[in-house]
C-alpha cells in the first residue's frame, strides 16, 4: 500500500471512507486540518471519517540528535513529507485555476460578441429611425398630421420676410439704448439673490420680457415659473418627462422634453410629438409666431404657434443638440453632435452654410450685430466667435479662452457683452467696437448650467445643477 499523497509506504496507514484511498495518517490529518476535504475527490472529510488499517508494527527508534546521520535522515523525511503535501495542494489549485480561467475567457468572448451584435443593431435602428417621417399631433384637435420638408406656408414665409425687412433696416445703425449697463456697472456684479434648490439637473432657463419671471425645469418632469421679486415658484406644469429646454411664447411657457414632446402650456394648450427620441432644444423666431425644436433623431421641426400645428420637419446627418434663430429671422442655426453648426434658410429649410466647431456643440447664440454668432463645444474651455460673411477657418473671428468649462453662452441685446457660464463660474467678456478689441469685464465663482441677461443688462440670471436660481447685479 502506498500513500495517495506522498507515494510512499505509510508507517501509520489509514483509509478514507469517502474515496477509499490510503494515506499516511500524519499527512492526511495535516491536510484535513487545513482544508477539511478529501484530497482525491474533494468531498467533505474529517478525522473521524478515517479508518485505521492494521499492518506490521514498525518500531521507530527514538529520534536522535541532528549530529548523526539517522537524525538528519529523519529531518529530511519530515521536510519531504511537508513538500509532498504542499506540491499536491499546488497541483490541485493550479488545475482549478486553469478551469476557472478557461470559463472566464469563454464568457468574456461571448459577452464581446453579444455587445458587438447589439451595438450594430442599435446603430441600424437609429439610422432607420432617423429616416422615418414622424407624425405629430396637437391636443386641440387630436388629429395626427404628417410633417414634410416642403418649407413654410405662404403666410408664414411672408411673416419671415416682413420680420427680416423690419429688423435688418435699423440693426447696423441702432444706438445703444439709453440707460443700458456699461462696464463699470457690470464689473461690480455680485450675488443679489439666490433661491432654494428647485429642480434637480436643470440645463436651461428663460427670462420673460419683464425680467421678473423665469422658466426652469429639471429631471422631475416639472416646469416651474419662478418669480424673481417674490423669490418663489408661482406656478408649475407637469410635462411627464425630463425638461430639456424652455422658452416663452408671450406669457405662455413652452417646454421640450426627453420623451420628444414639445408642449405649449396655458391657454389653448398644445402638445406635439414630432421627434423620435429626445427633443434637445427650442428656439423662438423673432416674429414670436414660429417655434423650432431639434432632436436626437437628427431633425429640426418648425411649428406655427398661432395655428398650433407642426408645419415642416427637416432631417440632417447627425443628432442636433442646440438651436437658435438669426436676429433678423431669415436663418436658423442648429448645432450637431458631429461638431457641425448647420445654417438653414427658414422659409425653405434648405442648407445655407456649415461651420466646423471641432466638438459636439454645447450651445450657440447670435449677436445682435447680425454678422456674428458664438458657439462652444461640449466640455470646452473656449468660446469661438464666427463671422457669417466668411467661410472655413477664416470664419473664426475670435476665440475667447474662458479658463474653465463652458456650458452656456449669451450675448446681451447690444452685442457688447458675452456671458459664458459653467461649473467653475461665470465670465463676462466685452467687445469694444471702436478699438475692435476684447477684454474680460468680470469673472465670478458662481457655477451655472444656464445663463440669461436681465433688463438693460443690469442683472444676470443663472441656474446651477442643484436647481438654485441666482441673480447677479
Amino acid at each position: 500500500m502506498l500513500c495517495a499523497i506522498s507515494g510512499e509506504a505509510p508507517q501509520h496507514p489509514v483509509a478514507s471512507s469517502k474515496s477509499g484511498n490510503v494515506f499516511e495518517k500524519r499527512l492526511i490529518e495535516a491536510y484535513i486540518s487545513e482544508n477539511h476535504k478529501d484530497p482525491v475527490n474533494g468531498e467533505e472529510l474529517e478525522t473521524t471519517d478515517l479508518i485505521d488499517l492494521k499492518s506490521a508494527r514498525i518500531v521507530t527508534p527514538r529520534p536522535p540528535t541532528l549530529t548523526s546521520i539517522p537524525s538528519l535522515l529523519s529531518t529530511f523525511q519530515n521536510e519531504w513529507d511537508a513538500l509532498a503535501l504542499e506540491s499536491f495542494t499546488l497541483r490541485q489549485q493550479l488545475n482549478q485555476t486553469r478551469q476557472e480561467l478557461a470559463t472566464a475567457l469563454y464568457q468574456h468572448d461571448a459577452a464581446v460578441r453579444v455587445i458587438a451584435r447589439l451595438t450594430k443593431e442599435r446603430d441600424e435602428a437609429r439610422d432607420a429611425l432617423s429616416k422615418v417621417t414622424i407624425g405629430a399631433s396637437a391636443t386641440n384637435n387630436g388629429d395626427a398630421m404628417q410633417i414634410d420638408a416642403q418649407g413654410l406656408s405662404e403666410g408664414l414665409a411672408a411673416k419671415v420676410d416682413a420680420t427680416q425687412e423690419k429688423l435688418s433696416k435699423s440693426r447696423r445703425k441702432r444706438p445703444i439704448p439709453k440707460g443700458w449697463a456699461d462696464s463699470e456697472i457690470i464689473e461690480k456684479f455680485g450675488v443679489s439673490s439666490a433661491s432654494e434648490p428647485l429642480y434637480s439637473g436643470p440645463t436651461s432657463l428663460a427670462v420673460d420680457e419683464s425680467s421678473s419671471l423665469v422658466l426652469v425645469g429639471g429631471s422631475e418632469g416639472v416646469l416651474g415659473i419662478y418669480s424673481l421679486p417674490e423669490n418663489k415658484i408661482q406656478q408649475t406644469f407637469t410635462a411627464g418627462a425630463r425638461i430639456t429646454d424652455a422658452v416663452w411664447y408671450g406669457s405662455q411657457p413652452v417646454a421640450a422634453t426627453s420623451s420628444g414632446s414639445v408642449i405649449v402650456f396655458g391657454d389653448g394648450e398644445a402638445k406635439f410629438a414630432s421627434h423620435a427620441g429626445s427633443a434637445n432644444a427650442l428656439a423662438l423666431h423673432p416674429s414670436g409666431e414660429i417655434l423650432a425644436s431639434v432632436g436626437v433623431d437628427k431633425s429640426f421641426v418648425f411649428y406655427d404657434l398661432v395655428g398650433k400645428t407642426a408645419v415642416t420637419q427637416v432631417y440632417t446627418d447627425s443628432e442636433l443638440t442646440t438651436a437658435a434663430f438669426h436676429p433678423d429671422g431669415h436663418l436658423f442655426a442648429a448645432g450637431g453632435a458631429d461638431g457641425q453648426i448647420k445654417l438653414f434658410h427658414v422659409k425653405t429649410g434648405e442648407s445655407a452654410a456649415n461651420f466646423e466647431l471641432g466638438g459636439p456643440v454645447q450651445d450657440l447664440t447670435f449677436s445682435e450685430n447680425g454678422i456674428w454668432f458664438s458657439a462652444v463645444a461640449k466640455d470646452s474651455n473656449s468660446v469661438v466667435i464666427f463671422d457669417l460673411r466668411k467661410e472655413g477657418k477664416a470664419a473664426e473671428a475670435k476665440v475667447l479662452e474662458i479658463g474653465g468649462q463652458v456650458d452656456s453662452i449669451r450675448w446681451d441685446y447690444t452685442g457688447q457683452y458675452l456671458a459664458a457660464a459653467g461649473p467653475r463660474g461665470l465670465t463676462i467678456s466685452q467687445y469694444t467696437k471702436s478699438s475692435k478689441s476684447w477684454s474680460d469685464v468680470i469673472s465670478t465663482a458662481v457655477p451655472a448650467t444656464a445663463v440669461e441677461w436681465g433688463a438693460e443688462a443690469k442683472t444676470l440670471v443663472t441656474v446651477n445643477a442643484e436647481g438654485i436660481i441666482t441673480v447677479l447685479g
